[in-house]
Formats: structure tokens, sequence, C-alpha cells
């Protein structure tokens, strides 16, 4: 049996988003140490605050300063943090319900362990040493004995150099196992040959294979060899540098379709300038010394395909 193939990968984009003036506010008001949660038209109090009321879908703006006491209305044990969580001992995800505040704020509780946390203790905010307006100026919240409460106080929301945009990482990692199908494309691509299946029913070629006929919904199991040249079928210029990717901006990113596939793959196209691509323009895979794959596609010289050759892979 042939090994199985797998690889670590990770998707990770910065998201960048503006802010309106009740999250403005509250951002700020972290970064103060104060928490601001907003009333709405019944007098509830809510923490995270929020623009609009989820119930009525009124406008909310009314401002109100929260204790930065609470109580745990719900968590749950973490006994292994991840890299860039709150903490890096064992927590707990708690819920918490600020005094004067009638909804819950998620984050974490710093406890020796489970036992030591329980629905209905009191707690208080552990603030971080710097703050810059952010969630995290909260570092986390630890166990406080005290049973005093505290009334939500109006609030005008005005600080002196607020926070207007928060850029918040997103990423996720995985491991990827590719099945039988694509493990045998990744080894060609190996040998630097490009291998796809066809159906047996509309005979359909697929590059790359998955298995199965996206089409019919039957397994494919026939390995047939396609290319190496093919046609660009549609294209797009990439004007804006892509971070850690080496390749000079504009460049050319392309569906081609090799020759003896029914279906286009992606590839970039190299070895012309970004403005002569054009659609029908026929290419061959680079490849460089100890590649899995082709480092990109450049023109063959041959007469452009015609469009009837190609306008059904769109």
């Amino acid at each position: 049996m042939p090994d199985v193939l797998s690889a670590p990968l990770v998707v990770e984009f910065p998201f960048t988003r503006s802010l309106g003036p009740v999250q403005s506010a509250f951002l700020t008001g972290l970064r103060e140490r104060t928490v601001l949660g907003v009333r709405t038209g019944d007098g509830r109090v809510l923490v995270p605050p929020v623009e609009y009321d989820p119930v009525t879908a009124e406008e909310l703006r009314e401002l109100t300063e929260v204790a930065t006491t609470g109580t745990v209305t719900t968590w749950a044990w973490n006994p292994a943090p991840r890299r860039d969580q709150p903490l890096a001992t064992p927590f707990a995800w708690v819920l918490v319900r600020l005094d004067g505040a009638d909804t819950a704020l998620l984050h974490v509780l710093d406890a020796p362990g489970p036992e030591a946390v329980n629905t209905g203790m009191r707690v208080r905010i552990r603030w971080a040493p710097q703050r810059t307006g952010a969630i995290t100026d909260i570092a986390c919240f630890e166990p406080y004995e005290s049973e005093a409460t505290a009334e939500s106080t109006p609030h005008s929301g005005e600080f002196a150099d607020p926070v207007t945009g928060i850029v918040t990482p997103a990423r996720l990692d995985y491991t990827y196992t590719p099945g039988r199908a694509q493990s045998a494309y990744l080894n060609a691509l190996a040998e630097q040959r490009t291998v796809g299946e066809r159906c047996p029913s509309c005979r359909k070629v697929y590059v790359p294979p998955r298995g199965a006929c996206p089409t019919c919904g039957v397994a494919t199991a026939e390995q047939v060899e396609v290319g190496p040249r093919g046609t660009v079928t549609t294209y797009c210029i990439v004007n804006i540098k892509a971070k850690n990717l080496d390749i000079e901006v504009p460049y050319v990113y392309a569906h081609i379709a090799l020759d003896g596939a029914d279906l286009a793959l992606h590839g970039r196209i190299g070895g012309i300038p970004y403005d002569q691509v054009r659609m029908g323009l026929r290419v061959e895979p680079v490849w460089t010394e100890g590649a899995r794959h082709p480092d990109h596609y450049r023109p063959t010289g041959e007469p452009d395909a015609d469009y009837d050759a190609y306008k059904e892979l769109l």
C-alpha cells in the first residue's frame, strides 16, 4: 500500500474593519479600564454593546458604564490551550454577566483547575499591563470573593484619542490528507506528469481528480495522463503583492485547460508581459529543480487556440 500523504496547511489573513460610535467607545473604554454597555428601549443593558437592538432592530446609542466584577453564568474547561489563546496555562472559558449588565461577556477565567470553577462564582477583570483598545485589554477574569454588586451608570462614551478601527487576525491550522485520487495526482506531479481520472459514464477527464465525477456522481478510477501543454481559458491580472510570496506584481493568474482534460486548473503565467496574456494562449509548464508542481506556465509559441476549442471550459 502506498504511503498516505499529509501536509500541515495554514489559512491566514488579517480582517480589518472600521468602528462605529458604539464599538469605538467600547474598545476605547477597555483601554481606559472602563467597561461600557448599551441600554435598549426596554431598559436592558447589553455587554458587549451592539449598535442595533437584537429584538426590535432599533438603533442603540445610550451608553452606560458597568462594573468590572460579575458572576459566571456558564463555563467550560480548556485543559490544553492552543497558540494565541489568552492564557498559556489551562483555563476556563466563561460567560460572565458583569454587575449592572443583563447579558454575559465571553472571556477566560484563570483558575487552578476545573474544581475551582462553578456557575454562580464571583469574578473580576484582570487588566492587561499594556492596553491598546481591544478585547485583549481584558487579560482574563480571576476569582473574586466580594458579594457586592453595582448598578450601571450613564456614560458619554467620549474619550481622548478614540479607537476608530481594528485589525483582527484570522487563522486556521489543519493537516490535509488527500484521498486516493489526489494522492495519485500529487505523486505524478512529483514526476513532472499530470494525471486526471475519466468518468466511466460521461467520459470526461477531470484534473485535478476528486475520485468521483461531479456531474454523474459515480466513482472514477481510470487514470489518464494529460498535457503537458494547454490553453489559457480565462485569467486575471494580480496587482496586490501577497505576503510571503516572492513574485513581483503585476502578474497573471489563469485557468488553463490542459490538452486532454475536461476541467481547467489554476496556474501562474510567466515568460510574457502581463498585458500580452490572452484567452486562447497556448502554454506549457516550467518546472524548477526539486519542485513537486510547476512553478508557472509559459507560451509555447504555437498559434492561439480557436475559441470553439475551449469555450465549454470557461
